[in-house]
């Protein structure tokens, strides 16, 4: 079924006459509801609208799509059992428009609002609106994504939970006089990092006064641009880490567990390629610290859902919060593989007002489980996006494989949102068979008419250094180097 278009402005009111008519429906949900909800719009694109999508049917809950005109053929579209077209291609004209998304939410009575990861994912603003219109935001509260999003207050409140913090600013620092000031007495280098957003935007190191106050302008620059937010703060650049990170689930009624940790660390440009659970470099004893660290930065903001603790771990084995994703992974389907959880499920159930029923206790870990992403992108280009048709794609499959994608053979990837098109997930009862698979996985991937970074992807997980299980956040860069200096 295919509802509205983007012409459709009787339909697709604004934001204010909305929450009006919202707020004039009657009574909003109690807090802690237990009732299952019977239809929820997806306000997401691409495999994670596909996969939220499945879960809800799983679950016998109808779900609806939202689209762009970009993506009118897209599979979350196709299997969704209702879709409503809200714009035109650029995110801001579509995915990021509160006022429509909410608009469609109205038109096809739904009970919740599941945002997926990006866009919308953590808007404070938007997760309020859903609550004042009658709508269950599949999410944490407005107050803690808020809280959770500003880096520096973030910082300070798990710090009074002992959880350990890269030493660093008091908060943000707007005078370049004074960032200088507090670089030296931290000590370089530094890393300046922009209080707003993520994905490695608006951050830049120091490695000496000299060199400081251009990445510090233009840190400032990248945020305002981002995020519309220039603010930054100062911590001390931790060389050479592991970056670790551990998923966390909570519900309404104080109940906070981890479901163990996933291996951020094989990077480029602060953007994740490879994950891997558990960390080859985890000691039983760090996971279990770690872990605890992780519940208690959740507990420090009344956390409610799924959300992501991340750490910065040195050679030594010190480790250092570093922000909270107020959402879903892209990296979650890692943890499911290795515990047999389904997180999306999870977080529609702690929404509905469900207590959670897993235990820490009841948490096990006895697989390994290694994620690729896929993204349409030219290495030999310096990883440029390549958009355009899918003339043939061929899924990779057998055991312990598990692929999330949303396009297809006669698929356009449209040239306005992220390159990512799909994540290989491959399991085993070791590293080794996990990578082995990962390995013959990667073989198999056939995807014609765009360049991909799949045989990139193939030769990092070839190299000696990932194999042994040491590869840090400089991995990627040194591998690079290496390949680039012996062709």
């Amino acid at each position: 079924m295919r509802m509205g278009s983007p012409s459709s402005s009787d339909s697709l009111s604004s934001r204010s006459n909305l929450e009006a008519a919202c707020r004039a429906d009657g009574i909003l949900r109690s807090i802690h509801q237990s009732t299952m909800f019977q239809k929820i719009l997806i306000a997401n694109r691409g495999e994670i609208a596909l996969r939220v999508i499945r879960a809800c049917h799983e679950m016998g809950i109808q779900s609806v799509a939202v689209y762009s005109q970009a993506d009118e053929q897209s599979l979350h579209t196709q299997l969704a059992t209702h879709a409503i077209c809200i714009g035109r291609p650029p995110g801001n004209e579509s995915y990021l428009k509160t006022d429509r998304i909410l608009a469609a939410a109205e038109i096809s009575n739904v009970d919740a609002i599941h945002p997926g990861y990006g866009f919308l994912a953590e808007n404070a603003e938007f997760a309020e609106q859903c609550e004042t219109c009658n709508i269950r935001f599949i999410g944490p509260k407005a107050q803690a994504i808020r809280l959770m999003g500003d880096k520096a207050k973030a910082r300070e409140t798990v710090k009074k939970s002992k959880v350990p913090i890269i030493p660093g600013s008091d908060g943000p620092i707007d005078s370049e006089a004074e960032a200088l000031k507090t670089a030296q007495q931290i000590g370089f280098p530094v890393i300046i990092k922009a209080v707003s957003g993520g994905g490695g935007r608006g951050m830049r190191v120091a490695h000496n006064a000299v060199a400081f106050a251009k990445e510090f302008a233009t840190a400032r620059n990248e945020a305002e641009k981002a995020f519309g937010d220039g603010s930054v703060y100062i911590e001390r650049f931790i060389e050479d880490p592991r970056h670790i990170e551990f998923q966390i689930l909570a519900d309404a009624y104080g109940n906070v567990i981890h479901l163990g940790e996933r291996d951020c660390s094989i990077q480029r440009r602060h953007q994740k390629v490879i994950e891997e659970s558990p960390s080859p470099f985890l000691t039983p004893e760090l996971r279990a610290r770690m872990g605890e660290a992780a519940v208690n930065a959740a507990r420090s903001v009344n956390y409610e859902n799924a959300g992501t603790v991340e750490f910065l771990v040195d050679r030594n084995g010190n480790f250092f919060f570093i922000e909270m994703n107020t959402r879903i992974q892209v990296e979650h389907p890692v943890t499911e593989e290795v515990t047999g959880i389904d997180l999306v499920q999870q977080q529609i159930r702690i929404a509905a007002g469900e207590p959670l029923t897993i235990r820490q206790e009841d948490v096990r870990f006895d697989r390994h489980a290694i994620e690729a992403r896929i993204c349409a992108e030219d290495p030999e280009r310096n990883f440029t996006p390549s958009p355009g048709l899918i003339e043939l794609f061929y899924a990779p499959g057998g055991n312990g494989i598990r692929v999330d994608t949303h396009v297809y053979g006669g698929y356009v990837i449209p040239p306005y949102y992220d390159s990512m098109i799909a994540k290989i997930i491959a399991v085993g009862e070791n590293r080794s068979k996990a990578i082995e698979r990962l390995d013959r996985a990667l073989g198999e991937c056939i995807v014609r008419g765009i360049k991909t970074n799949t045989a990139f992807v193939r030769s990092v997980i070839g190299d000696p250094v990932f194999r042994e299980g040491k590869a840090t956040t400089r991995f990627i860069a040194d591998f690079m180097e290496r390949t680039k200096s012996s062709s």
